[in-house]
């Protein structure tokens, strides 16, 4: 069994998800008492999000890349990083070790095409939902991405960061999420790109009739199927 290396902590909530969905796949997949071989790296959220903030993101890039050498020294055999908006740096951090990281936009687009979904819709972080980092990734794949207007965009990230992210769930916020969801819907969304690993703690699928892609548990998935592959 290959090790994984996480790039946790943004936020640790999410990074729970991450851990129990690996255990929980090798588990089933390997039986008996088989758990995963993970190492965690779990970095300070303040840090990285006061980065975000003040559009530091080289700075961001240096204190990711640190993470992952000290997975790979430890003998991580590839890296996952569990936040979908740090992929923006993904590739400053690649050059900074050897061993792979398992993009999360890659790992999603695979199951939107599996599914036969050509126009999706995409929830995230502003920065997610903004920029190209993780767009393109689709766009090459051949699918169309629709977004949330700016006023949407506004409430989707603030849920985020103000509530998720410190493990407040709200009704009203579930409620929001979704009217945004049938407003996306009604311009051809086949399907939701939940694109922030803490989405999926405040609305799963039995909340919608079209599919909903979870990033956190396609990542977490993909990776306990490459350690035992």
């Amino acid at each position: 069994m290959k090790t994984i290396g996480l790039i946790g902590g943004m936020s640790w909530e999410s990074t729970v998800t991450y851990y129990q969905v690996i255990n929980q796949v090798i588990g089933k997949s390997l039986g008996g008492l088989h758990s995963a071989k993970t190492l965690l790296y779990s970095v300070d959220f303040q840090e990285i999000e006061s980065c975000q903030a003040n559009n530091e993101w080289d700075k961001s890039a240096v204190i990711l890349s640190d993470a992952a050498k000290r997975l790979e020294l430890a003998g991580a055999d590839f890296i996952i990083i569990c936040t979908n908006t740090m992929h923006k740096v993904a590739e400053q951090i690649q050059k900074a070790i050897t061993i792979p990281i398992i993009h999360i936009a890659d790992v999603t687009a695979k199951h939107l095409i599996k599914n036969k979904i050509k126009s999706v819709a995409l929830l995230g972080t502003k920065y997610t939902m903004e920029q190209d980092f993780y767009k393109s990734k689709l766009i090459e794949k051949g699918l169309n991405v629709l977004v949330p207007d700016e006023q949407d965009r506004i409430i989707i990230n603030n849920i985020i960061y103000d509530e998720l992210c410190l493990g407040k769930i709200k009704p009203e916020s579930k409620q929001a999420y979704l009217n945004i969801i049938d407003k996306l819907v009604k311009q051809g969304a086949e399907g939701v790109i939940l694109g922030c690993t803490e989405i999926g703690l405040l609305i799963c699928q039995q909340d919608y009739a079209i599919p909903f892609f979870d990033t956190a548990l396609l990542h977490a998935q993909e990776a306990a199927w490459l350690a035992i592959n």
